[in-house]
């Protein structure tokens, strides 16, 4: 995928914008820090139109979203790719091979405020186009997001120490930021009145960091099913291990099964989740752990990288055999480095579902409005736990009826949160959403009162 600025301004049409007409200002957009930007002004900022014009990669976001999700539409205004000066090289959109790759959108018809967010997972810097983009761009918001530095599954090859490649993460959403906020005082000749971080899985893990260590870049935040990072635990790496050992001799059957759902229930997999783990051991389990484990704990393996895929216990450094708890002291200060504490300085809405079963809600999400509460910041988050959500959406349509979409909701966080910034009046208090009843659309109905 390539892109190309496209003509000035003049060559395209559409209402006035607030500083004088279709991407005015172009031309003198410069983004602070990067090393390369390429603008383009184009008709349509949304996944309508920068699909075929070739700005964004579905690729990206495949999966993370819902079959029959609307489409909007109508967005003008500028687009700018780009990177930050970086050394590593995961990332090869636009042929560019460059890893901190950013995309920043700002429409012609802008509402004031600014969204940041980094992608979830592995993935790229489009990774959020469909499920936050589209939607918060057709409210009239600028949109910036990140690459986080380093993406696909072998993204802990980069820096120079374990967790190394995950603290690059949030220092790159807050690089973005930065230079966000420049390029929008730019365009629009006066700053963001209202700057908002967002973000899932990865992404929502660095909305909680932002909020917790550069509370005055932001207003507030939505974490959508954040990674949970914490020295003592949980963690993925206390959770996924005994997954990795117990759910084949489950999926067996026979005189161990009873004792493998146990153990499976006790890791902190939800009962009425069991229809969910074939799919999860076979794409997530195996795979989420051992690259994890590798940035934080390489030398459990030796000289081997990433593990031994889908290893029986017992197998020499297998992961289902892995024990956070006896790993040396610096396993336990590499993941203290990226930890998260509960102190966050703005106001944040958290949203989980109760069927994750790769970030279990009762070992995450959880456990993250505690260490809140215990901050003494309880007044600043509320936290919803959406019944029969699970990590991603696209699995509401392998099993409708059973899996509901969280996307919904956090669009309806997004709106709480602006009434709580804009009025002061925070969101109700939190609580288990309940499953859409009969003849509500799962795709738009999840009213957080």
């Amino acid at each position: 995928m390539a892109v190309a600025a496209a003509p000035a301004a003049a060559d395209h049409h559409g209402g006035p914008g607030p500083a004088d007409g279709h991407c005015a200002g172009l031309a003198r957009l410069k983004v602070p820090g990067a090393e390369l930007q390429a603008p383009s002004c184009l008709d349509e900022l949304t996944t309508a139109g920068t699909v075929a014009s070739g700005h964004t990669d579905p690729a990206d976001w495949a999966g993370l979203t819902p079959a029959g999700l609307s489409e909007p539409s109508g967005v003008p205004g500028i687009q700018i790719d780009g990177y930050f000066p970086d050394s590593s090289a995961t990332n090869a959109h636009h042929g560019w091979n460059h890893d901190s790759q950013f995309v920043i959108r700002l429409p012609d018809h802008w509402n004031g405020g600014l969204v940041v967010t980094g992608s979830p997972g592995v993935r790229a810097q489009y990774a959020n186009d469909r499920a936050i983009g589209d939607w918060v761009l057709s409210r009239g918001y600028a949109f910036a997001a990140t690459d986080k530095g380093n993406t696909g599954t072998a993204f802990y090859r980069d820096g120079r120490a374990p967790g190394d490649a995950i603290a690059e993460w949030n220092e790159r959403v807050t690089q973005l930021n930065r230079a966000a906020r420049a390029v929008v005082a730019q365009r629009y000749l006066r700053p963001p009145s209202r700057t908002l971080a967002t973000g899932m899985s990865n992404g929502g893990y660095l909305v909680r960091w932002q909020l917790e260590n550069h509370p005055e870049l932001y207003d507030g935040g939505v974490d959508w099913e954040g990674t949970l990072w914490r020295e003592q635990g949980p963690n993925l790496l206390t959770f996924l291990p005994p997954a990795l050992a117990a759910y084949p001799r489950y999926a067996a059957g026979g005189a161990e099964a009873d004792r493998a759902h146990r153990e499976m229930l006790a890791a902190g997999f939800p009962a009425g989740s069991e229809f969910l783990w074939p799919f999860h051991h076979q794409y997530y389990w195996d795979l989420t752990q051992r690259i994890y484990r590798e940035e934080l704990d390489p030398g459990y393996d030796g000289a081997r990288e990433a593990g031994t895929p889908f290893c029986t216990p017992g197998t020499p450094a297998c992961d289902a055999d892995y024990d956070y708890r006896l790993r040396p002291r610096s396993v336990h200060d590499a993941v203290a480095g990226i930890a998260l504490t509960g102190r966050i300085g703005k106001p944040l809405i958290t949203l989980h579902g109760t069927l994750d079963v790769l970030l279990p809600i009762s070992r995450d999400s959880d456990v993250y409005a505690r260490m809140v509460a215990d901050a003494g910041r309880g007044r600043l988050l509320r936290y919803y736990r959406v019944e029969g959500g699970t990590h991603v959406d696209s699995l509401a349509d392998a099993f409708p009826g059973r899996v509901r979409p969280l996307l919904p909701c956090h669009r309806s966080a997004m709106s709480a949160l602006e009434t709580w910034l804009g009025r002061g009046v925070p969101p109700p208090a939190g609580r288990t959403l309940p499953f859409p009843a009969p003849g509500e659309d799962p795709l738009t109905s999840c009213p957080l009162a």
